[in-house]
């Protein structure tokens, strides 16, 4: 069996001499403590099982790495580990124009693979703010969520098959094709939303759909959230090609506006705001004359007070130019603290007094920052600046409110290294045990991604 200096030199490798930086940190600003023993780069699932048996014959621990943009501290590598980077796996190996499937390996971008299938005349519909550098093998190990799963679904919906390689260098071959398959368990689903914990993805069947003829955007200003939850039912009943229900809280708007140097919409004049998007599957324009007639009806009946329809596709982007505008901002409020819950949407307005009265109290100067995809209970909530040695106060607070009303910690991001102190206010202690136990029969040496999401 090879060794991993042999391997080095067939496997495409980072030396002593090469920049590593770039693998020592990931979107949660976290950086790594120390070196890792080096960085390898393989271009096949044979020789990603290659690696992981020679790490499990020199007994070395590997951190999986993708394109390293996850918000919870997962691809942060422990010093001396052997880093596992799939960017070279970067292949669309076929498209079933017949069945609308697309297979692909774990190391593609998201936007590429997007422009790849439309160009094409299909539509993978994931889309998130980190589309030009996440890899479609991070977005299945974290079940990304996105600005569409109103519509299609997390991740965990468009997989209908994976290869990944167990932690002991087994390849497991589960490369279904179609959308039903009741033969026994369905084993992808031990791996998508593990964080490489479990094993390493590293190839992919995905769904697909017919590529939507146009998109229709609004953003809709609304009085309070009784307005706001009457919208969003209305509009999953009037609006069948719905995609997207996006909430944006005044503070947010003026920031983003700020950060972008734009106007803020509607001139600040509202406490908060909706953009919403259909999909237009015919060229006669009909599901954007939905939305304006949907919209003015809103309006005339008093239930909406204002709204913007983008009159071009520049005019959409600028207004989702906004909402995508968290990350840019996050770089004037460090030290900061993003949280990405999951909160029952009935329970999200006693949430939201709760945690911002007891942040206020306790630290009146930082600014709080509040939007989410609300068609799914995913809220954003960004705080700080903050002193360093009260970050872990300010996730405590906020997680304990999030537990009081038997909410998620995380709703899209993962656990990593960040979220796992808290794993316990939205997991009890039998699902705890059970993980662990999941985790001890699949890799009980811990050799893949060891000190995420839980300890043994």
């Amino acid at each position: 069996m090879p060794t991993l200096q042999t391997l080095s030199k067939r496997i495409s490798s980072l030396g002593p001499d090469d920049d590593l930086s770039r693998y020592l940190q990931d979107g949660s600003g976290l950086k790594a403590e120390g070196l890792p023993a080096q960085v390898l780069r393989p271009r096949t699932t044979a020789e990603v099982a290659a690696i992981v048996r020679a790490c499990v014959a020199e007994n070395q621990r590997m951190t999986i790495q993708g394109g390293r943009t996850g918000m919870a501290g997962g691809a942060i590598p422990d010093p001396g580990d052997v880093v596992l980077s799939l960017e070279l796996m970067d292949k669309v190996e076929a498209l079933d124009a017949v069945s609308g499937t697309v297979t692909v390996q774990a190391g593609v971008v998201l936007e590429a693979l997007c422009q790849q299938v439309e160009a094409q005349g299909w539509y993978f519909p994931m889309d998130c703010g980190a589309r030009a550098s996440c890899q479609i093998g991070g977005n299945i190990a974290t079940n990304v969520g996105g600005n569409r799963v109103l519509r299609y679904g997390t991740m965990r919906e468009l997989v209908l098959g994976l290869e990944v390689v167990l932690a002991d260098g087994t390849v497991l071959t589960m490369m279904n094709q179609g959308l039903k398959n009741n033969t026994g368990l369905d084993l992808k689903h031990l791996f998508i939303g593990t964080e490489g914990t479990l094993g390493i993805v590293t190839r992919a069947v995905l769904r697909l759909f017919p590529k939507p003829v146009e998109r229709h955007s609004a953003l809709v200003a609304l009085a309070d959230f009784n307005q706001l939850t009457e919208l969003l039912k209305a509009a999953r009943s009037t609006l069948p090609t719905l995609s997207s229900f996006e909430v944006m809280w005044r503070g947010y708007l003026q920031a983003a506006a700020q950060t972008l140097g734009s106007h803020e919409p509607f001139d600040g004049a509202y406490p908060l705001c909706v953009l919403l998007e259909v999909e237009s599957g015919r060229p006669d324009d009909g599901d954007g004359k939905a939305l304006h007639h949907f919209l003015e009806e809103r309006i005339a009946s008093g239930r909406a007070l204002d709204a913007i329809l983008p009159q071009s596709r520049q005019q959409a982007a600028q207004l989702w130019r906004l909402r995508d505008a968290i990350g840019e901002i996050l770089h004037g409020m460090q030290p900061y603290v993003a949280f990405d819950v999951g909160i029952p949407l009935q329970a999200l307005p006693g949430f939201m007094e709760r945690a911002c009265a007891r942040l206020d109290a306790r630290w009146p100067d930082a600014r709080r920052l509040l939007f989410g995809h609300l068609g799914d209970g995913n809220l954003h909530l960004s705080t700080g600046p903050h002193p360093p040695v009260d970050l872990g106060a300010v996730e405590s607070l906020v997680y304990e409110e999030v537990e009081r009303v038997g909410g998620s910690i995380s709703a899209e991001h993962g656990i990593g290294r960040i979220k796992k102190p808290f794993l316990h206010h939205s997991r009890s202690a039998p699902e705890l045990a059970l993980m662990r136990q999941i985790r001890q029969l699949l890799d009980g040496r811990e050799q893949l991604n060891r000190g995420r999401v839980l300890d043994l």
